[in-house]
């Protein structure tokens, strides 16, 4: 038997009017009740953003998007016009470029892209400093508003992953489980202070830049959460919320801030 929508609309009113008094006065405040403004929140995305990527992105209605690594080196991609280039053919999907990745990333160090910035080897730091800068200055003459990037020694530490619901498969820290071995990186051991001064040396060179070009500067948390002693000579300054706040301190400015990240932060709460 089928049923016209009209009819079912009709029925479904017929039955709402049958209902007792006390059940209708609570429908029509309900109704009458201020609808909450629009949330400020947007589908977004963060990795891939190759065409056959966009266009799937943009049919399943994320409308702004972190792209992928333009280059780990300041090549042509890093250019204004490899820029441009970039935010064009993501636009043509629809979707807003609102962020790039800096060429500072979560590998570990021994992996890493201008690895001699947290290593603390001046010139080289110096070196890869300015081209940092340079990156920025050309996101911001193309209207990329907003770059993210690491500033991690360990990287992502993860143990063996462990199955979950559905079948599906998680990224896993259990500290008791975390191997020691190789007991150290390549940066050595190195107390909080140093890489606070690593950090800070970073930041005092970029974050005037970033103001100067009004590019959002936001760096991920270290992941995951660990003890203030860290893991293989290294602590992790950014892996607790007093660390985030320290790091937000050390040179304030609005375009200095956080690639906020829920799990890495709920992990930091007793």
């Amino acid at each position: 038997m089928s049923m016209k929508r009209r009819d079912f609309l009709t029925g479904g009113l017929v039955g709402a009017a049958g209902l007792g008094s006390q059940a209708q006065k609570r429908i029509a405040a309900a109704q009458n009740e201020p609808r909450p403004p629009n949330a400020a929140m947007k589908a977004g995305h963060q990795h891939r953003s190759s065409d056959v990527d966009l266009r799937l992105l943009s049919a399943l209605g994320v409308n702004h998007i972190c792209s992928a690594l333009p280059s780990r080196t300041l090549d042509e991609n890093w250019s204004v016009d490899g820029l441009s280039q970039l935010r064009e053919r993501v636009e043509r999907f629809g979707i807003k470029l609102d962020m790039v990745p800096l060429p500072l990333s979560s590998s570990p160090i021994e992996r890493a892209e201008n690895s001699h910035i947290m290593l603390g080897k001046s010139p080289e730091r110096d070196r890869e400093i300015d081209q940092i800068c340079r990156m920025i200055r050309n996101a911001a003459k193309v209207g990329i508003p907003a770059v993210k990037y690491n500033l991690t020694i360990l990287g992502v530490v993860r143990t063996e992953s462990t199955r979950g619901r559905g079948g599906a498969r998680y990224s896993t820290f259990i500290h008791a489980k975390a191997k020691q071995d190789p007991p150290l990186t390549e940066a050595g051991e190195v107390s909080a202070e140093t890489v606070w001064e690593r950090i800070g040396y970073f930041l005092k060179r970029v974050v005037p830049v970033a103001e100067d070009c009004k590019v959002r500067l936001c760096c991920h948390p270290h992941d995951p959460a660990m003890s203030p002693k860290g893991f293989r000579g290294v602590p992790r300054v950014l892996g607790s919320v007093d660390g985030l706040k320290r790091f937000i301190d050390l040179v304030p400015s609005k375009y200095h801030g956080l690639n906020f990240c829920q799990g890495s932060v709920a992990e930091m709460l007793k």
